[in-house]
């Protein structure tokens, strides 16, 4: 069988005519008559020619490829976000390279060099959860590639990004806790690094201030997100003279090892201890405790959202996008109740 691969030469030799005759008329060009644009496109489906890809994309400068950047895709909250993002750019020809962080810092600045190394057109980010620093992020700038954040946002000024409100979301959460009596509400939260950690904070604070309930800093608790953090701070919460009667978790996921460690303190879940979470995963539909309410974030839409902004983006050339405001695009959260109360 013949592999050879055909090229525009080759069917120029064949039909005694100039590549760029050949090129316009694979193209339509309606300053080759229609004979010979007949004749080319006939023997190149003949052939079974293929446009040579590197070749557009050197002409486009262009590779029609964005670049992903997220912590965990086995989180069913960041697979639902990839969803978004592959759905929108499929429709629009795009092709998403993706990389985990696994909340790792320095694997995430080398996936922004790799991306960069690939010539990405653009890169669409949830940083890691100890990302303090953004100097391997700001670099792009010199290269012309857009960045557009989702969901963990990093604190830096003049950025494109997509967020759900955990503002709105933790006061809704705080309110739905109150209405069910509860006076001493704790919260365990991410790192303070992260802005949504953050507003998390700022919406606990928010609820006590309509309740005319006094702040006790106490019943806040960072973690790192990790399954020993998480029983550690649940505990320290559980152990407090002013121990809480419902907490409020950082997901689903800490809800789950939040839980375990109630049940080791021989409490009964919802009962003696109550929680509510953020994310609102599937997974809960599984467990044997789940919340009695989660916040949604919307997950599919954020990496939806975050994809149509990139496009927007790469349709503008650079003067346009200097000139043009940052995308902040905050889309409402909504309180799932999941018990039948």
């Amino acid at each position: 069988m013949d592999n050879k691969i055909i090229t525009i030469k080759e069917i120029a030799s064949r039909l005694n005519i100039s590549p760029s005759t050949v090129s316009r008329a694979l193209h339509d060009h309606k300053s080759i008559g229609l004979r010979t644009r007949t004749n080319v496109q006939k023997l190149a489906k003949e052939l079974n020619y293929e446009p040579n890809q590197t070749a557009i994309f050197f002409q486009q400068r262009k590779t029609f490829t964005i670049g992903v950047i997220l912590p965990e895709l086995s989180e069913a909250f960041f697979s639902s976000a990839i969803s978004g993002i592959e759905d929108c750019a499929s429709k629009n020809k795009y092709t998403v390279l993706m990389g985990q962080s696994h909340d790792d810092v320095e694997r995430e600045r080398q996936l922004v060099e790799t991306m960069k190394s690939h010539r990405v057109d653009g890169l669409i980010v949830s940083i890691a959860k100890n990302t303090a620093t953004y100097e391997h992020f700001e670099v792009l700038q010199k290269y012309d590639i857009p960045v557009v954040f989702f969901d963990r946002i990093p604190n830096m000024a003049n950025i494109h990004y997509v967020a759900c409100n955990m503002s709105s979301g933790t006061t809704q959460a705080f309110n739905f806790l109150r209405k069910l009596g509860h006076k001493s509400i704790g919260m365990i939260n991410g790192p303070m690094n992260l802005l949504a950690s953050k507003e998390r904070v700022e919406g606990y604070r928010n609820g006590l201030n309509k309740a005319r309930l006094k702040y006790d800093p106490s019943l806040i608790m960072s973690s790192d997100l990790t399954t020993e953090s998480v029983y550690r701070v649940t505990e320290k919460l559980l152990s407090l003279k002013n121990k809480p009667t419902a907490i409020i978790a950082f997901n689903d996921y800490v809800l789950l090892d939040a839980v375990q460690a109630a049940k080791k303190l021989k409490l009964k879940i919802n009962k003696d201890i109550s929680f509510v979470s953020y994310a609102n995963l599937p997974i809960s539909n599984y467990s044997a405790h789940p919340p009695l309410a989660s916040v949604e974030q919307f997950s599919y839409q954020q990496g939806q959202k975050a994809m149509e902004i990139m496009l927007d983006l790469l349709s503008k050339d650079k003067t346009e996008n200097e000139n043009h405001t940052f995308y902040k695009i905050i889309l409402e959260p909504q309180l799932v109740i999941h018990a039948n109360l």
